[in-house]
């Protein structure tokens, strides 16, 4: 027996999952509106999808926080500034 009886072929396997493109123009047109179809209905309910989870999301938040009394956000930093005009700051060399 020779090594090349138990040696698998790739490229048979390959082809029988290769897309091939009808020879026929008008159906190959018709499949390439079909494939554009498909996508632009994709993107399109994609982004209905996506707005409705963004909507879900705030309402679900404004529906947890509802009835909190609004507290101010981070902290109060006081402190005194005072405002340096030009020639009071050191020559830079």
């Amino acid at each position: 027996m020779s090594a090349r009886f138990f040696q698998f072929d790739f490229n048979r396997l390959r082809q029988g999952f290769a897309p091939r493109k009808p020879r026929h123009p008008v159906l190959r047109l018709l499949l390439g509106l079909a494939g554009l179809v498909v996508l632009v209905l994709l993107v399109f309910f994609s982004l209905f999808i996506g707005a409705a989870m963004i909507g879900a999301g705030l309402l679900y938040r404004y529906w947890r926080q509802r009835g909190k009394p609004v507290a101010g956000h981070g902290r109060v930093v006081e402190g005194e500034y005072r405002v340096l005009r030009k020639p009071v700051l050191p020559l830079s060399r």
